[in-house]
């Protein structure tokens, strides 16, 4: 099969995911569109600022991409179409989940982090416990944006 075709193949993937995996995610969350966001109801041109979607939807590519654009071509140079299947699985059953989940529970909570919603659910202990693995994850993260990439090349 073509590289062409793969992509093709991919991209009809990852939209029949979006369709209908999203479909099932956004009724097992319970979404309710006419729930206003803490841009609208908190809205202090600061912290809670309420953006056009074409921006909104920017920064959900960002999130989302994150570090495929830098992996996903050299894994794809690596191992081949292989590679693209697991891009698209994880994209469409894990990173896409956790990023709606993340929305929908901070949009729940008033607009408040991970952590500070773990405090409001199992208390002070679990929040300062929730930071510190903030911290440590965010430091991996860094260090695999810095590490990984060199390695595969090396």
């Amino acid at each position: 099969m073509s590289n062409g075709m793969y992509f093709i193949l991919a991209t009809v993937a990852l939209v029949v995911g979006y369709i209908v995996y999203g479909t099932f995610v956004a009724k097992v969350f319970g979404q309710d569109p006419n729930r206003p966001t803490p841009a609208i109801t908190k809205a202090d041109g600061v912290d809670f600022v309420s953006m056009p979607a074409w921006k909104v939807w920017l920064v959900q590519l960002l999130n989302i991409a994150g570090v495929g654009p830098v992996f996903g071509p050299i894994l794809g140079a690596l191992y081949g179409p292989a590679a693209l299947v697991w891009i698209v699985i994880g994209s469409i059953f894990a990173g896409a989940v956790h990023d709606y989940m993340s929305g929908m529970l901070s949009i729940r909570y008033g607009g408040c982090n991970l952590p500070v919603i773990v405090g409001n659910t199992l208390g002070n202990v679990a929040k300062q416990l929730m930071r510190v693995f903030a911290v440590i994850l965010l430091v991996l993260v860094g260090v695999v944006f810095a590490k990984a990439p060199a390695g595969l090349l090396a």
